[in-house]
């Protein structure tokens, strides 16, 4: 039973990356463009703006904030 959920996923994504590419933007004429990515980037102090508001909401717990905090301050070294 765990094979064929496995089988079935990886069907799915192939199938998935195989349609990726084949629909062009309508700015293209139809013809099969590239995916733009769009990546939103946030400050250091955005981010700690938002953990602070999911702590201060009760989505996290004191120990979680404080990790996620010294992650945070952590990739800005």
């Amino acid at each position: 039973m765990k094979k064929l959920k496995i089988f079935i996923l990886s069907l799915l994504i192939i199938s998935g990356a195989g349609f990726a590419g084949c629909c062009g933007s309508p700015g293209e004429g139809g013809k099969g463009g590239t995916a733009e990515v769009h990546v939103k980037k946030h400050t250091t102090g955005q981010e700690l703006i938002d953990l602070q508001k999911a702590h201060e909401s009760g989505a996290i717990d004191d120990k979680e904030y404080e990790k996620q905090k010294e992650a945070i301050l952590d990739r800005k070294k």
